[in-house]
């Protein structure tokens, strides 16, 4: 499999940093976390976004996507939110990312009118995204925690630049089975998020192994050659480990997980 992590992570580090933390520790990926508090984000100019892509080239490592925060079921305006989705899309694209991640964000609205608001607006999306090369991820997450509820939009949206992510803490939380989370996703999945909690009720980020989600049966369900993402969320849980102290445990823990079974 190949290895990324996200920069929830490392909150505020330097681009040269993270690209040097992810090819000493054996990443070929990072998920860039995009926000204005982080140093890179829709707002930076053509050269910092022509600096970034130079930094992430010479340390051999890829950017795997930009991690954006457009909720695409929320109430409110289309427009609005397919600006932001747009300005999202040509930032991976000026750095040659994959990617971009949005949250469904759909609240406590009727699911059948979060489904509609978040297909719409992607559809909407998808002809720019294909035009520059990007692939937009929706992540199960908050009004769309299980694998069927991203794959009904998805699905619905029907367009190969509209994908899935997988996070498998919110699957887990949903009480959907690896195996069944994987059998909605996959006609859709760009990639895996992997992380590790104490509980349902404790979500603060441990290292990979270190608690109750069920790594091995996620990753037992990919293809050799997918993707898989660690999200610690040390941005939301300041109190948790530093990240660069576990990165090498983190990825022998996947590639154990991950081996072929004999």
């Amino acid at each position: 499999m190949k290895l990324a992590f996200s920069t929830l992570g490392v909150p505020g580090m330097p681009v040269a940093d993270v690209v040097r933390l992810a090819a000493e520790h054996g990443y070929q990926g990072v998920e860039l976390r995009a926000h204005p508090e982080e140093p890179v984000h829709p707002g930076i100019s053509a050269l910092e976004r022509a600096d970034v892509v130079e930094e992430f080239k010479k340390g051999g490592v890829e950017i795997l996507t930009v991690a954006g925060y457009v909720r695409a079921a929320a109430e409110g305006d289309d427009r609005a939110a397919l600006d932001e989705l747009a300005g999202l899309v040509e930032l991976a694209h000026d750095l040659g990312a994959k990617n971009v991640r949005v949250f469904p964000g759909g609240g406590d609205q009727d699911p059948a009118v979060a489904d509609a608001t978040a297909a719409r607006r992607l559809a909407a999306a998808a002809p720019h995204a294909a035009d520059l090369g990007v692939r937009i991820l929706l992540e199960t997450h908050d009004s769309h925690r299980a694998g069927a509820d991203v794959a009904r939009v998805v699905g619905t949206v029907g367009h190969g630049q509209i994908g899935a992510l997988w996070d498998i803490m919110h699957t887990w939380l949903a009480g959907e089975e690896p195996a069944a989370s994987h059998a909605v996703l996959a006609p859709h999945l760009g990639y895996v998020q992997v992380k590790d909690i104490a509980s349902a009720e404790d979500t603060e980020p441990l290292a990979l192994g270190a608690g109750v989600l069920p790594l091995g049966a996620c990753l037992d369900t990919l293809d050799p050659d997918d993707w898989v993402c660690w999200e610690y969320e040390k941005r939301w849980h300041p109190g948790a480990a530093e990240l660069p102290g576990l990165l090498s445990a983190g990825r022998e823990h996947l590639l154990r997980l991950g081996a072929p079974k004999q």
